[in-house]
């Protein structure tokens, strides 16, 4: 019982310590997440989560100017004007928008062609301003610690990309953040507060209201571009426009609306809107198979918007898809040319110059490509250009990062780490202890603890003495023979007897040396 009280005090003393009151909402909370590693985290995860969304859009850079420009008069008032707040441009046809924590939003591309005026501009950065203030991110961290103990990140594949289930290392943890859905009391709050914040930056509130009617509609029909952006992580229902308009009376309608400036300010990305549509059926013409189909798409999608990185990109795939590696290059090259800080020509063309036999260029490509966002074939690939070379340490590393990924690349490159890591380091590979049966018999048992079956093992018995505790016999080499499967375990016989458990425990298997299965 003392040592229960013992941890209960323990426990207690570690609440009241992390207890806090939320900043927007003012209420008591239990925060495990302090500022600086809000902050922290946004600033870590917020490059690769970009990268994996698409990248920037570089095109307009006087409309990223203005989308700040709203989002820091948003921040002005908030109640964390503090935060390092960030706003950029994705170039995503998604329409969609997000916050990390420490206030690192991103709103899509394809968020800004619904959109009709500066309002309901202010009306969405608004919300995600709340989620980052109020500490929405945090909190589903927070979560995630209290009841595992830890905080897990999980491989989630990038929107809108072939690379899904592909992103490795710590950049899972920023498309864990923007792939998360928030509950209903954080969507609640973010719209209350997000309305807020628009009164106070002098923007109507009324914007708030038309835009979740708006949102509503179109989450009806079930078959707009929102189903897979926006709704998916900010469902709209009637529920949340009572609420708005709730708040509105409140409020007070009145403010700007700011649509002369928005239609001014989006002119020139409307403007090439249908050559994104053309990219965009040209990434879906790809995908199922019709060459000759995406490449008129994507010579179209050119025409309308010849400085676009994308669309080269497009044309490189097509290359790559028939087996034109080279062709593919030149394309790429156009593509990083127009964009050098987005990574996705430079893994393609890393992986096609290693598929050409060209491993030394391709290594440059590889390694600027998981710079700007890691990923398993970078990983993988530069693992196996390092094991070549005999650089095993380095190699070891490539692969065991690449094998977070839950995907074929991230399989083989467990297998490739096992392999070459196994013969120095076979017991982190095999668990191994003392059998006996029910006549006392004892077996060395070894457990293949891996996803990789192994060949042939060898281990040897330690026996201590009951007193002393001191080894007082060592057997020769014993030889596992018919491989032991991933998940499953073989033995052989020692040759000793026991009569007790206790005499059992008195024996220590170790493993030697193994072998992974050809």
């Amino acid at each position: 019982m003392k040592h229960i009280n013992i941890f209960a005090l323990i426990l207690i003393t570690a609440m009241l310590v992390a207890c806090g009151t939320n900043p927007v909402t003012k209420k008591k909370e239990f925060q495990f997440v302090s500022e600086s590693q809000e902050i922290s985290i946004g600033q870590q995860n917020y490059s690769p989560a970009r990268q994996s969304q698409g990248g920037d859009y570089i095109i307009d850079p006087e409309l990223t100017t203005y989308v700040q420009s709203v989002g820091q008069k948003l921040a002005a008032v908030s109640d964390r004007p503090e935060l390092p707040y960030e706003f950029i441009v994705l170039n995503d046809s998604i329409p969609n928008a997000w916050a990390m924590p420490g206030g690192k939003i991103a709103f899509n591309r394809g968020l800004l062609y619904e959109l009709n005026n500066e309002a309901e501009l202010a009306a969405v950065l608004g919300h995600e301003i709340v989620h980052a203030a109020a500490r929405h991110g945090a909190k589903s961290m927070e979560r995630g610690m209290f009841i595992q103990g830890a905080m897990i990140a999980v491989g989630i594949g990038a929107q809108n990309s072939d690379y899904a289930n592909l992103i490795v290392g710590g950049s899972q943890l920023g498309a864990q953040l923007i792939s998360s859905k928030y509950g209903r009391d954080a969507e609640s709050e973010s719209d209350h507060y997000g309305m807020n914040y628009m009164k106070k930056a002098d923007y109507d509130p009324m914007a708030a209201v038309t835009l979740q009617e708006t949102f509503v509609r179109l989450s009806a029909g079930k078959n707009s571009d929102f189903i897979s952006g926006l709704f998916a992580s900010h469902p709209p229902s009637q529920a949340r426009v009572d609420a708005n308009k709730e708040t509105l009376a409140k409020l007070g309608a009145g403010g700007e609306w700011g649509k002369e400036i928005y239609a001014q300010k989006v002119g020139k990305l409307k403007a090439t809107q249908p050559a994104y549509k053309a990219y965009d059926d040209g990434v879906a013409a790809l995908k199922k198979g019709d060459v000759a189909m995406a490449t008129q798409l994507a010579q179209k999608a050119i025409a309308g918007e010849p400085r676009e990185a994308r669309f080269q990109e497009l044309l490189g795939d097509i290359a790559f898809t028939q087996k034109k590696p080279q062709e593919a290059l030149g394309y790429y090259d156009k593509a990083i040319k127009l964009q050098p800080d987005y990574f996705k020509p430079y893994i393609q063309s890393g992986i096609a110059l290693f598929n050409m036999g060209k491993k030394k260029e391709a290594e440059p490509f590889l390694t600027r490509a998981n710079e700007l966002l890691p990923t398993a074939p970078g990983h993988a690939l530069l693992g196996q250009i390092a094991e070549e070379r005999g650089e095993i340490d380095q190699a070891l590393q490539h692969y065991q990062v690449a094998a977070s990924s839950n995907s074929d690349i991230g399989k083989d490159a467990t297998a490739r780490a096992v392999r070459i890591d196994l013969p120095r380091n076979p017991a982190k590979y095999l668990q191994s202890g003392p059998m006996a049966d029910n006549n006392g018999d004892v077996y060395a048992v070894v457990q293949n603890a891996t996803s990789v079956p192994m060949g042939r093992v060898r281990v040897h018995v330690v026996k201590y003495d009951a007193k002393s505790g001191r080894p007082i016999a060592q057997s020769g080499s014993m030889l596992i023979s018919g491989g032991i499967a991933p998940g499953k375990r073989n033995q052989i016989a020692i040759g000793e007897r026991v009569n007790t458990q206790q005499e059992l425990r008195l024996y220590k298997v170790v493993v030697d040396a193994a072998e992974v299965a050809n």
